[in-house]
């Protein structure tokens, strides 16, 4: 029975990990943060991690202070308050021990936020997200004289049939757009993020990224990413944006550099035909032939 148990739990860990659709996205009553795809949100996991150690043993040690304070002190055990202005060790103890405890947070803060900041000198993509309400519109940069620029819309729900993503697991309602972005695995990633002039200020946010920058009108914000596996991740707009903000989302479908480069010369021609074709590589044939079958 335990080695009829151990091969079913490896055939169901090899079944949710062999697809190359394993997709990244909030789930029901998660209480910690999105699986690391990049190395700077392994940092943030990390630090994460590295600041409860200081937070839950303040959090008990205030706690117990408190239920000391007001058993010990209270007015039937102390009719005559106490009197003392002051006490010398005391102070100096609160003035130290949060100096101390604010370095300790404070070096890998900075060592994080410099990683961030720090941008790729030579990127091996370059894109451009520029948000309206309520899209966002995307150009891959340095493509040539015409380079690829799409619109990425909420895909509504009467059009999955005809988009082949039926599969909620993969396209979640509310997160799956019509137009992902499509980028190679293990490749620097620069990301220059805007508004449009006339509209209002949005946020490029990609939880398992580490990911989360303003898109400002008149004003080109950057930043970066490089992905450690493939896979179909999603994020949104995290700036209050108006009556659609909810429904703004970003989707980035990460596969290898051949894929990608696949995906990207027929999509300079031809970009429905050319998600198809990356989606039957990715998702499978059934979602291809699923999306025929619709037209």
């Amino acid at each position: 029975m335990i080695k009829k148990a151990y091969a079913a739990l490896t055939a169901l860990v090899c079944l949710l990990f062999a697809s190359g659709t394993y997709a990244d996205q909030p789930m029901p009553w998660q209480a910690t943060l999105q699986p690391a795809a990049t190395p700077i949100m392994r940092e943030i996991r990390w630090f994460e991690q590295y600041t409860l150690w200081f937070i839950v043993p303040i959090t008990l040690f205030v706690l117990i202070l408190l239920i000391v304070v007001c058993w010990k002190f209270r007015a039937s055990a102390n009719p005559v308050p106490s009197k003392t202005s002051h006490n010398t060790v005391i102070e100096v103890i609160w003035t130290v021990g949060p100096v101390l405890i604010l370095l300790f947070l404070a070096v890998p803060s900075f060592n994080l936020l410099t990683a961030q900041l720090t941008l790729p000198e030579n990127p091996d993509v370059t894109l451009k997200a520029t948000a309206t309400q309520w899209q966002w519109n995307y150009e891959y940069e340095g493509t040539g004289d015409n380079p690829l620029a799409f619109d990425s819309y909420l895909l509504k729900d009467p059009d999955r049939a005809a988009a082949g993503k039926t599969d909620l697991s993969t396209y979640p309602r509310l997160l799956a757009v019509d137009n992902e972005v499509v980028l190679p695995v293990g490749k620097t990633v620069r990301v220059l993020v805007t508004a449009a002039p006339t509209d209002v200020i949005h946020a490029f946010a990609m939880p398992s990224f580490g990911v989360k920058i303003d898109a400002v009108p008149g004003r080109l914000n950057e930043t970066w990413f490089k992905t450690e596996r493939e896979g179909l991740f999603y994020g949104q707009c995290s700036e209050l944006c108006g009556k659609d903000h909810a429904f703004m989302p970003i989707a980035i479908r990460v596969v290898s550099e051949d894929k990608y480069k696949q995906w990207l010369t027929a999509a300079a021609s031809d970009l429905p035909g050319a998600y198809k074709s990356l989606m039957a590589a990715t998702d499978g044939p059934k979602t291809v032939d699923v999306a025929e079958n619709a037209q």
